[in-house]
């Protein structure tokens, strides 16, 4: 596979690793030079309908929620044979497994993760997708702007699953075992909250060194993450703060009601947290840890086709020097204007095809810009319904502790009266005090009737609120999904609109081979032109006459 260009756009320069679905390699984009990677289906997969709509779904749901801390998606499509291919951004850095494998990491450092990856799950949330596979090898480190550790989340292959069960085999369990919850560890469709469990499970390891549950033994595994109380992270490492641990095991709760509201509401105590936190000093450790090597360049390739018109200068001359009256044979004299021709052509192609690829590019920012946009006004609405839902909640609270005292008031009204009636039987001149008694049960009756009263009105107004920020999150997530889908529309014609031309110029540059072939199978040996012969051969040898990176993206050799 390696040196293939897939749909016409992408050469395969290295394979990177094999995930549950694809393989994935490091790929080049043959016309902008931007270095990215490609998943394609796995061969022995490609006959699975419902592995193929997952991977559709992976690009779409995680290209809308748009991120800095969630993978960017570039394309996706078909090939020719059939296969599905997807262009992410090619990252360098360190998976958080790899880190986590060499011990506890310092306090503030592992805050500072779970921040970042709190932050790009609040936004999926917001959005309505759901990871359902939260692992410290779906975390890559990388460094970006200066910044070290900066988190990307890789892998929304099963982001879209929930909302669609057909897509799904009956009774199927997915997830990895030793981050899953305990919804999804009994097979329930898994949630938000899900994923805020799976970060209790990372929080754990990036503080610890090590997993809160382990066995070997799968389903005894499920069966502790259905179960079994979370150990307390200061066990297994005391100078761990009691407000890191306190955030962890609220994670890690087995109730989901137990766990934070949502990632808006664990992002705030997060920051709150790390406002309580000494200076980073594992930060200024780092400044001079090595950074990852970024991808190599591709080989030398000259100037695309403008290489062609150089080549056919090269041999006019050599042609001119062999036979300096003109006699040359005819099928030399047809292979030469052949390649002037050819030169020619692709040249207006690959005018032809930079201009596509700009307004492509420009669909795309155009695309990234209003999906920030968006994601940024419905994370704002998100972040206040949740605050007023909490608040909702808490005087929803108040409300059940203000009707139990009604309660109390009510039996303390009804025992005074009572009484007062027995007195006005037994000693009707002691019964004035006894309606007294009654006077103020009655009073404090109606003032908490009136706090009661209070409390719920408060409750109500808020749940009102959070419908009416509710109704405008729909209203933008629903804009954003026509949108979306409309710029999928435009792309993938204007994808395909490139990839027509990149077959014509593949055609090209099979002729444009063709007859070079002949020209050098003919003049060598020639010693009228021994030397542009040896300069060919040279500037060959450097990588710089291949036929290579023109406007089609194809690549062999002379």
């Amino acid at each position: 596979m390696l040196g293939k260009v897939v749909a016409g756009r992408y050469r395969l320069e290295a394979r990177l690793g094999e995930g549950g679905m694809g393989i994935v390699y490091r790929a080049r984009h043959v016309l902008i030079d931007r270095v990215v990677a490609l998943k394609l289906i796995r061969p022995d997969l490609r006959g699975e309908t419902h592995l193929r709509a997952w991977m559709l779904r992976e690009a779409r749901a995680a290209n809308r929620v748009d991120h800095a801390h969630i993978i960017d998606i570039h394309d996706i499509g078909e090939t020719e044979d059939g296969e599905l291919y997807l262009v992410m951004e090619y990252l360098v850095g360190t998976a958080l497994s790899t880190e986590v494998a060499k011990g506890a990491m310092a306090m503030n450092r592992g805050v500072d993760i779970l921040e970042q990856m709190c932050a790009a799950l609040a936004r999926a949330h917001d959005l309505g997708v759901v990871h359902r596979d939260l692992k410290s090898d779906n975390i890559l480190l990388t460094v970006r702007g200066g910044r070290k550790d900066f988190v990307k989340i890789l892998d929304f292959g099963l982001a879209a699953l929930a909302r669609d069960p057909r897509l799904a085999p009956k009774g199927a369990i997915f997830g990895t075992p030793e981050y899953m919850s305990p919804e999804q560890a009994r097979g329930e469709d898994a949630g938000p909250q899900s994923d805020l469990y799976a970060l209790g499970i990372l929080f754990f390891e990036m503080l610890t060194g090590q997993l809160p549950f382990r066995s070997s033994d799968r389903d005894t595994l499920l069966e502790m993450q259905r179960t079994a109380p979370a150990p307390r992270p200061r066990q297994l490492r005391p100078d761990i703060s009691p407000g890191a641990e306190a955030i962890c095991l609220r994670l890690l709760e087995k109730d989901v009601r137990k766990r934070y509201q949502d990632a808006h509401h664990l992002q705030e105590e997060l920051k709150a947290f790390q406002r309580s936190l000494p200076s980073q000093q594992w930060d200024v450790q780092l400044q001079d840890a090595p950074q990852a090597a970024p991808p190599p360049p591709p080989p030398t390739q000259g100037d695309g086709v403008l290489e062609w018109a150089n080549r056919a200068s090269l041999f006019a001359r050599m042609v001119s020097r062999v036979y300096p009256a003109g006699n040359a044979p005819p099928e030399i004299l047809n292979a030469l204007e052949q390649t002037w021709i050819l030169a020619a052509r692709a040249s207006r192609l690959e005018g032809e095809v930079a201009s596509q690829n700009r307004k492509i590019e420009a669909l795309e920012r155009r695309g990234r810009a209003l999906r920030a946009e968006i994601g940024r006004k419905v994370e704002e609405l998100a972040h206040e319904e949740s605050r007023v839902l909490r608040e909702a909640t808490a005087e929803h609270e108040e409300a059940q502790r203000l009707r139990e005292q009604v309660q109390g008031a009510e039996r303390a009204v009804e025992v005074a009266r009572q009484q007062a009636d027995a007195a006005e039987r037994t000693a009707p001149s002691g019964v004035r005090a006894y309606y007294e008694r009654v006077g103020g049960a009655l009073a404090t009756l109606e003032l908490r009737r009136e706090r009661l009263r209070d409390s719920e009105g408060r409750a109500a107004q808020r749940e009102s609120a959070a419908r009416d920020l509710r109704k405008q999150i729909e209203d933008l997530r629903g804009q954003l999904s026509r949108y979306a889908e409309a710029l999928e529309e435009d792309l993938a014609s204007g994808r395909e609109r490139v990839t027509a031309r990149v077959r014509e110029g593949i055609s090209f540059e099979k002729a444009y081979a063709e007859v070079t072939a002949t020209l050098m199978t003919h003049l060598r040996g020639k010693p009228e032109c021994r030397d542009l012969y040896q300069e060919l051969l040279n500037s060959q040898q450097q990588g710089q006459v291949q036929v290579s990176r023109g406007p089609e993206g194809s690549s062999r050799q002379p």
